[in-house]
């Protein structure tokens, strides 16, 4: 038999659990984590070189310099898993006095996630810089650590009601917190390595660079499945040294 307050408990680090779990989720799928604001393009040889640098950004190699230049200048923004940029929706680059934006975005494919990177963007004979590449890994797996984490603890929870114990309830909370330890690494990390790039790349003059609100619902995930952990393991130790005096009393 279950306690009220314990049910309570496992109700409410299961709204918890869920809240985080989707905030994380969206997080990872978009790309608004970091967010540059370029000043307007005026004269042709820009509009030229713009042109020139979206059409690399679409469909040329991949190459972390080329692909940074072109967040920079044409109000990029960038994620875990996408990198967008903000142009006219006709061919013809500026032409009107307010052009339609649109967004443009290509995908880090699962090569690129592992690609190193260099001292130098661009320049491979600078060395690779393992502090940035290993960071960049890092805030690409671990999110996904996190995310099979909860799913590991749901499955091992929805297990535990069809047996009606609350036995695994200690290790589902302990699950929940490395969950919310790895979204904040991630968080860092990312943080971390936005910071080392801007330190070895040349941002143009009036460019700003911000932080987006995919970043802030993975920061705001993380605490919530920690609160989730503190409830579980709240519940599970509470029932268990209730249950012992229970039988010590029985047997006494």
């Amino acid at each position: 038999m279950v306690d009220n307050r314990y049910a309570t408990a496992l109700v409410i680090s299961c709204v918890l659990s869920v809240l985080a779990t989707v905030y994380l989720s969206v997080a990872v799928g978009t790309q608004h984590w970091y967010q540059y604001t370029s000043p307007p393009v005026r004269g042709e040889a820009n509009i030229s070189e713009l042109r020139s640098l979206h059409d690399e950004f679409m469909d040329g190699e991949f190459d972390e310099k080329t692909y940074s230049d072109t967040l920079f200048r044409l109000n990029g923004t960038i994620g875990l898993w996408w990198r967008c940029v903000l142009v006219p929706s006709h061919t013809h680059w500026y032409k009107e006095s307010d052009p339609k934006m649109v967004m443009k975005c290509v995908s880090f494919t699962l090569t690129q996630q592992f690609t190193p990177k260099y001292k130098e963007p661009g320049n491979h004979n600078s060395g690779e810089d393992m502090l940035r590449t290993y960071l960049w890994r890092c805030q690409f797996l671990l999110p996904l650590i996190s995310l099979g984490l909860v799913v590991l603890a749901g499955l091992i929870g929805f297990c535990a009601c069809l047996c009606h114990s609350l036995t695994p309830t200690l290790g589902i909370g302990m699950l929940h917190l490395l969950a919310g330890l790895c979204t904040l690494a991630t968080v860092c990390c990312y943080l971390a390595g936005m910071d080392l790039l801007h330190r070895v790349s040349v941002l143009p003059d009036k460019v700003d660079g911000s932080l987006g609100w995919s970043l802030y619902l993975a920061l705001i995930s993380s605490p919530l499945h920690m609160m989730a952990a503190a409830l579980l393991v709240w519940a599970a130790r509470s029932h268990s040294q209730n249950y012992y005096r229970m039988t010590a009393y029985r047997v006494a």
